[in-house]
């Protein structure tokens, strides 16, 4: 079924827009929810909620591409479950993702003080659209999906050593692209 047939349910009203964005998108979502919170059960509730999200704001919402739609929502919202189940602990799995990340991007408060949130996001877009193939994908399944180096290595059948020298000197990349952007870190 098309993403669009599926909208189309969701504009119904129909519950089989559910059943279809499960069947079609579930197992992508529940991976992502899956990867940030390490812990099935609360990934699973973390979809679970999603397709209620989806259903509470489709309609207005004609989202395109429903994929992206959707697992942005997986994805709040089990960073939000990951902060609250974190709270006093730290899970090393994803916070070792957002550590790499952290020399590149500065905290929210020099964020807002320096740019906007669609400033940053267009000079983020704009530098994995100069990236080959391989190291955006990389990237993206590192820092979005949050992937491990072993599952990235074996999906681009390489060294976990190759897959973290490259996410490395992307972000080094990254770093220097943002600074010479006039974004101070």
């Amino acid at each position: 079924m098309t993403d669009s047939n599926i909208i189309e349910l969701f504009f119904e009203r129909s519950e089989q827009a559910i059943v279809e964005l499960s069947t079609k998108y579930g197992a992508v979502c529940k991976k992502v929810a899956g990867n940030i919170l390490g812990n099935d059960l609360d990934a699973e509730e973390c979809v679970n909620d999603a397709y209620l999200g989806v259903w509470n704001t489709i309609p207005p919402q004609k989202p395109d591409p429903l994929l992206t739609y959707f697992s942005r929502i997986v994805r709040n919202l089990s960073i939000a479950r990951y902060h609250a189940n974190s709270a006093i602990k730290r899970n090393s799995y994803y916070d070792a993702a957002l550590d790499e990340l952290e020399d590149c991007l500065a905290s929210t408060e020099d964020i807002e003080a320096e740019l906007s949130a669609k400033e940053l996001t267009v000079l983020l877009d704009t530098f994995l659209d100069a990236l080959d193939q391989t190291d955006r994908i990389m990237f993206v399944r590192r820092y979005w999906y949050a992937d491990s180096i072993c599952d990235i290595s074996q999906m681009f059948q390489m060294s976990r050593n190759s897959v973290s020298v490259r996410l490395l000197r992307t972000r080094e990349k990254l770093r220097n692209y943002l600074k010479k952007e006039g974004y101070e870190l």
